[in-house]
């Protein structure tokens, strides 16, 4: 196991690469995304299960409860111990973080925003006043 201090962006897809299973046990997390620069990088994921991760990895990382410490440890032995295991979720989370472009981003609030105004425009036939 390597835990490391501050790593600069530059530096940041060599160790994912190099990683065997990416641990993020977070607590508490926004978004998640160092999980999905990892399958970006088709390193296999371990993480919590807390707030927004399961939303943000899908069926592409082994979920853990937050603070478990055992189960983290036994799922991180999990994808160690079987390649088949490790090349899955490697595979899927490759898939997985696909999807998270900023082209697709742009386009899912673009659809937000027409959505919003379909849906917030007076009639021609409505008076205010």
């Amino acid at each position: 196991m390597l835990r490391v201090g501050y790593v600069s962006d530059d530096d940041l897809p060599a160790l994912y690469s190099g990683a065997a299973v990416f641990a993020f046990p977070s607590l508490a997390e926004g978004f998640g995304l160092p999980p999905l620069e990892a399958m970006a990088c088709g390193t296999p994921v371990v993480c919590s299960s807390a707030a927004s991760l399961p939303e943000v990895v899908g069926d592409a990382a082994m979920l853990v409860r937050p603070g478990d410490v055992e189960e983290l440890a036994e799922a991180l032995w999990c994808v160690l111990a079987e390649p088949e295991l490790r090349a899955r979720l490697a595979g899927r989370g490759l898939e997985h973080a696909a999807r998270f472009t900023w082209e697709a981003a742009a386009r899912r609030t673009r659809e937000v925003y027409r959505r919003v105004g379909q849906a917030s425009a007076v009639p021609a036939d409505v008076r205010v006043g």
